[in-house]
């Protein structure tokens, strides 16, 4: 889909945005410049599963065009800030779009899917983001040598196509059958509650893990999820059904889910950071150095299909669990100061990537397929913030490894960040086996 394409290279073309952006708004703090992708980061995260129970109540089709027409206009906006503070507005504006369309497009690929075809959709759905991971950072590299305003303005045309074609072939699927009254509490708790953890996870670096501010965002954060609990289990139609997460495989697939985010997001960080800090490439240079390892990507959705039939969702995800981390542990053993990218980075990339290829579209496979038709875009929703989430977590924690090391400990500092990479991915591999077989589904 256009939508989810242009949704998902956004949040890669940013990135390499960022200090063009700076450069022209002279002046700015680099605390101000951070919130273009803080921001974008914690409003999607807070806002996808309500936004995704409101497309099950109502219609997917008309959430994910609305979705696409917001995210347009406010691509527009960004072209056209005269500040950073106007930008990072209409980057709040944008994940409000994106939070609308994400889980409504696979609610609405899910719909159109026959039951034996969902888990071979959902591995083409997953696949766009690999692609958008290769694609993202080249992309943005070519577009800030013209100007950083053509990353927000290549959406436009993008946008509009989404909206002409979606509006002619989308299939127009039932809303969840419910009179109840919509969960306006358990939508403010949980936005509130998934905010103020992600602000929380996204500013540690800059107030200390063991601040007053984070500990407090933490300990808010805990208290209102809880509260958000105790609200949906006495509602009559929570936004979030939590025997959803009883249904076989959804909870498991999702948990694991969140624990490779973090590892996967860690991993694509930091080969950008060492690339641009150690290496000093071009921004350009280190998106067609980081591309082969996602381009692995769309390849796996094809040869786990057949994987997945024999073995097992749990098998397939726990080896490309260890697939990704010997990726991680060759960059451990083998990556320098020198310029070896053919024997140090490429082989750790293409590991990695053929493990987030076997990983990712195995375990939202294994989730989404087994969540009842009325609850589509809702249960999409929860395992798209699980990777969401982790993968906010897996950025701060990665800067907090790093810290600001001196030339002479750089490649000690890179070397801690990727062993904490390779215990995430560990910890994935471990949740992964406890992912049933075979998922069957339930009612809710």
């Amino acid at each position: 889909m256009a939508g989810v394409a242009m949704s998902n290279l956004d949040m890669f073309i940013v990135n390499v945005a960022l200090p063009d952006i700076g450069a022209q708004f002279s002046g700015s703090s680099l605390a101000s410049l951070s919130w273009i992708l803080n921001a974008y980061a914690v409003i999607f995260a807070a806002l996808l599963i309500p936004a995704g129970s409101l497309a099950d109540r109502t219609s997917p089709r008309q959430a994910y065009l609305i979705g696409i027409a917001v995210f347009t206009v406010a691509s527009a906006a960004c072209a056209v800030a005269p500040g950073v503070w106007v930008l990072v507005a209409a980057r709040v504006v944008q994940a409000v779009g994106a939070a609308l369309l994400i889980p409504a497009s696979l609610g609405l690929l899910l719909a159109a899917a026959p039951p034996e075809k969902r888990v071979g959709a959902v591995r083409g759905w997953t696949a766009i983001s690999g692609l958008a991971a290769a694609l993202g950072p080249v992309a943005g590299g070519l577009l800030t040598e013209l100007d950083w305003r053509w990353v927000f303005l290549v959406n436009l045309p993008i946008g509009v196509f989404a909206l002409v074609v979606g509006a002619r072939v989308l299939p127009r699927t039932p809303a969840r059958a419910t009179t109840d009254k919509l969960d306006l509490a358990g939508a403010v708790l949980l936005t509130l509650g998934i905010a103020v953890l992600a602000l929380g996870l996204v500013k540690s670096e800059d107030w200390g893990w063991a601040s007053a501010q984070v500990i407090g965002c933490l300990v808010a954060a805990a208290a209102l999820l809880a509260l958000f609990v105790y609200s949906s289990a006495r509602h009559p139609s929570p936004i979030l059904p939590l025997p959803l997460l009883r249904v076989p495989a959804v909870g498991p697939a999702t948990f694991a889910n969140l624990l490779f985010a973090v590892a996967f997001a860690a991993m694509l960080l930091s080969g950008v950071l060492w690339c641009q800090q150690v290496w000093h490439w071009s921004p350009l240079k280190t998106g067609l150095a980081i591309a082969p390892g996602p381009l692995m990507v769309p390849g796996f959705v094809v040869i786990v299909g057949p994987l997945i039939r024999r073995f097992g969702a749990a098998a397939v995800s726990a080896v490309g669990c260890v697939l990704f981390g010997l990726g991680i542990a060759w960059w451990i053993y083998r990556l320098d100061a020198g310029h070896d990218y053919a024997a140090g980075l490429l082989p750790g990339m293409l590991l990695t990537g053929i493990g987030v290829g076997m990983v990712v579209p195995t375990l939202v496979g294994a989730a989404v397929s087994a969540l009842p038709p009325q609850s589509f875009s809702t249960g999409s929703a929860v395992v798209t913030m699980a990777r969401q989430v982790g993968s906010v977590l897996g950025v701060a924690l990665l800067i907090a490894f790093l810290g600001t090391p001196g030339e002479g400990d750089i490649v000690t500092a890179f070397d801690h960040g990727w062993e904490f990479t390779l215990a995430a991915a560990a910890a994935a591999m471990v949740a992964c086996f406890f992912i049933p077989r075979p998922a069957k589904k339930a009612e809710v």
